[in-house]
């Protein structure tokens, strides 16, 4: 009897929770959710030294925030904390570092804890893709992309987490991507470490929701193609409804979630519904309807080589 008392109070425990949650997102779709501040807080990205890494920066830097800086091009980086300065910045500082190399991330994890302090704000992004069929890429390619794509993710996690834990502030930032939520032709081992860098950080937003740490928050940003030359070359069959996005819109979009604290960011919004009709179509329509958008065939005129995000 008590048992059954028990399991019905958690039921209508849960229910009324469910209600509350479900309201609250509707309320805030119709209502855009207040922006938090960022002024003073220190923004570690990743990448920063080109593309949508150098771009995020620039926002940041608006927005008041210290930036923390990393890339492997010590030439872009420096441009990048120049821009940053001119952008209104005051406090900014620039690393080379590997992100395919755990030893020089934490390397370099430990230099900015001593002269910057603890880092609040984590954005992953920093990526790059090879852009051949499965058996064409090399293997040193593919574990270069595993190693900074993906692992780069844990390495950083470990460096940053404890702290924000410690001071229940946070948040962590995965640039993940639309090839993160489907497989993509020609880009076998990008979507593996997309899909990889999705579930890390999805898993590590559990751990923080279980161990009601609610003042670490997580973002993961999953766009389509973007038009930061990493892709160059890609394009889209029908535009219209997945067009090959301006890197300068999608910022805006990324820094707006962070700002709201959006856990998912999908760009453009039809992604959600591609992923809707994957979870409920048959497979061979599902590929008709890939096909027909030309996502199955996007690769086709790519350029690149081995290039970054």
């Amino acid at each position: 009897m008590a048992s059954n008392l028990k399991s019905a109070k958690d039921l209508v425990v849960f229910l009324g929770k469910s209600v509350i949650a479900f309201l609250e997102s509707m309320v805030f779709t119709i209502i855009p959710k207040p922006r938090k501040n960022v002024a003073g807080e220190i923004v570690l990205i990743t990448g920063a030294g080109s593309g949508l890494g150098r771009l995020l920066a620039l926002r940041f830097a608006r927005l008041g925030s210290v930036l923390v800086l990393w890339d492997i091009n010590r030439e872009g980086n420096e441009d990048t904390c120049r821009m940053a300065r001119e952008a209104g910045a005051t406090r900014v500082y620039a690393y080379t570092c590997d992100c395919s190399q755990r030893e020089d991330i934490y390397r370099v994890a430990e230099q900015v804890k001593k002269e910057v302090g603890d880092i609040s704000i984590l954005i992953n992004n920093a990526g790059i893709v090879t852009g051949k069929n499965f058996l064409d890429c090399p293997d040193e390619l593919m574990e270069k992309a595993l190693d900074v794509n993906f692992k780069a993710h844990l390495w950083t996690y470990k460096s940053f987490l404890p702290a924000m834990i410690a001071n229940n502030h946070g948040h962590l930032v995965c640039i993940s991507s639309s090839a993160g939520l489907v497989g993509i032709n020609k880009l076998a081992d990008y979507c593996a470490t997309k899909f990889a860098a999705l579930g890390f950080a999805e898993s590590i937003f559990a751990e923080t929701v279980v161990q009601k740490l609610n003042g670490i928050k997580t973002t993961i940003v999953c766009p389509f193609f973007i038009n930061t030359g990493m892709f160059e070359g890609c394009s889209t069959a029908r535009p219209f409804l997945l067009p090959v996005l301006e890197p300068e819109y999608v910022v805006d979009k990324i820094v707006d979630a962070i700002l709201q604290e959006k856990v998912y960011l999908y760009v453009p919004r039809f992604i959600s519904f591609v992923m809707f009709l994957k979870s409920i179509l048959p497979v061979k329509v599902s590929l008709l309807v890939a096909d027909y958008m030309g996502a199955l065939n996007i690769m086709d005129g790519f350029v690149g080589k081995n290039k970054k995000e």
